[in-house]
């Protein structure tokens, strides 16, 4: 049956449409954000298929109970354009691996060069027990973002969406690994020291419940878009940025200790990446034209939710101030400085600050 017009218009069938622009050897089916699209934008933008662009046909395989390959009923957030969301680090497959190698290197260089002069044989007794006992357990919050993000990145919309979530799981994961092997390298040259003890501080110490808490809590909901506000807008600066630059950053140094803050400083790095994605995604969806006040209220209560949970969190990590022999940094400070990068990244979203109880 030969088809109809209407057919013909909608699924441009082999030989029946000439389209724009196709004898160019430059796509230009997207829009781009700048002036001309960008190596990123070339390798994800429409990668994933869109049944209101291009899949005339919709979804070609869906779930057994029914639904889609992809939904945006998978989060409450809404959007007039999907689409429209570009990650600040225009990160895909190939540079990430290119970052994460050199990060590994780096690594492996202060490990390496800090076990070769004995290094660890230097810490302070009692920072050695604190880096047991409560560096090993916040490898457990690294993995948890991590593991969260892994299941959030495949419920995403789009492409740039999922690879901004990807990668962010890709880089905790990578953190996590990073403190577990750091911490059996230098347990090689420490008489006594073991890897193993974290494990049982995050299970079951007071100081790290609140802490899980806030993480299950994170894990335990299906919301991707939730999740991701959660990590990188509440729980990152208020117990992340808290325990590797307020504490370990501040503190190791005087407990004769220069190999620890290298290890965790590529986590402010990757933060600082990740933050920008978020920002920009969830200032996006703020300023939507047709959803933006509906999804602002979500927002907001998603920071009274998560974001009390982290304050809490982050209070009850106060103890850890007062464990090294030589105490150059207080946990009031910390927070106070950690309190007013929330208040910065809720007020680049649009947001009304975190309440303080």
């Amino acid at each position: 049956m030969q088809a109809t017009i209407e057919e013909e218009a909608v699924s441009g069938a082999a030989g029946t449409k000439t389209f724009p622009s196709s004898d160019s050897r430059k796509y230009n089916y997207f829009e781009p954000k700048g002036r001309k699209a960008t190596h990123y934008e070339d390798v994800t933008v429409d990668v994933q298929p869109d049944p209101e662009r291009y899949l005339a046909q919709n979804w070609i395989i869906s779930f057994a109970n029914g639904d889609p390959t992809y939904s945006k009923d998978w989060t409450c957030i809404k959007s007039a354009n999907w689409h429209l969301f570009r990650a600040i680090d225009q990160e895909w497959e190939r540079n990430h691996y290119q970052r994460q190698s050199t990060i590994v290197g780096m690594i492996e260089n202060v490990i390496q060069n800090g076990r070769r002069s004995g290094a660890p044989s230097r810490f302070d007794k009692q920072w050695v027990g604190i880096l047991q006992d409560h560096l090993g357990a916040y490898k457990h919050f690294e993995y948890g973002i991590g593991v969260a993000l892994m299941n959030a990145q495949r419920r995403g919309y789009t492409q740039m969406i999922n690879n901004a979530l990807l990668t962010n799981s890709s880089y905790k994961l990578r953190m996590a690994q990073d403190i577990t092997l750091y911490l059996g390298e230098i347990g090689l040259d420490i008489p006594g020291f073991d890897p193993s003890a974290g494990k049982k501080h995050w299970l079951e110490d007071e100081i790290w419940q609140d802490t899980r808490r806030a993480i299950e809590t994170v894990m335990g909901t299906n919301d991707h878009l939730e999740q991701y506000f959660a990590i990188n807008v509440c729980l990152e600066p208020l117990v992340g940025e808290l325990f590797r630059n307020g504490y370990i950053a501040q503190l190791a140094a005087a407990q004769n200790d220069f190999m620890t803050p290298s290890v965790v400083s590529a986590g402010e790095a990757d933060y600082d990446r990740n933050l920008a994605n978020t920002a920009e995604l969830f200032i996006t969806l703020v300023n939507d034209p047709t959803y933006g006040a509906e999804n602002k209220a979500i927002l907001q209560d998603w920071l009274k939710t998560y974001g009390g949970l982290a304050l809490s969190a982050a209070h009850n990590l106060e103890p850890l101030w007062s464990l090294p022999a030589v105490k150059i940094a207080q946990f009031a400070g910390a927070l106070q400085a950690q309190l007013e990068r929330i208040d910065t990244i809720t007020n680049a979203i649009g947001l009304t600050p975190l309440a303080r109880h």
